[in-house]
């Protein structure tokens, strides 16, 4: 994958009719994947070094992103997605890389803003079920 441009990672959010409606005004999003380990280290290790079991252990995404509202569609379905305690289906668009699709849950939806500036938001997305991802 050659070098991309981050304002091109798209998030979007399901709009509980089987579209999508794009989280708009995101200036930072980062997605983490994670899987835990099951060590299964015993006596019989070869050299005692720790062996892990393959494929057992727990698999999660995150993702997060910070930005400005800059229309009311986004902001009023991530409001009630968190509000309403939805899973909803969420896409992440990777231009060049591929599209992760799935069950989310909007984990954290934090506000704020400066005296002299405009109202920014942070939100956090964790998986609540398995992912699928089509290349493009």
């Amino acid at each position: 994958m050659t070098a991309q441009k981050g304002k091109d990672l798209l998030i979007k959010a399901g709009n509980g009719s089987g579209g999508f409606v794009a989280v708009a005004g995101l200036r930072a999003r980062q997605i983490a994947f994670n899987a835990e380990a099951v060590d299964v280290t015993n006596a019989d290790s070869a050299g005692r070094w720790r062996e892990l079991l393959a494929g057992a252990g727990v698999r999660r995404a995150a993702i997060s992103g910070a930005g400005v509202f800059r229309d009311e569609a986004s902001d009023l379905r991530l409001r009630q997605i968190f509000f309403d305690g939805l899973i909803e289906t969420f896409q992440v668009v990777v231009p060049s890389f591929g599209i992760l699709e799935g069950p989310f849950q909007v984990a954290a939806l934090e506000y704020r803003g400066d005296h002299a500036g405009e109202v920014t938001f942070d939100m956090a997305l964790e998986s609540a079920g398995a992912l699928g991802f089509t290349a493009i």
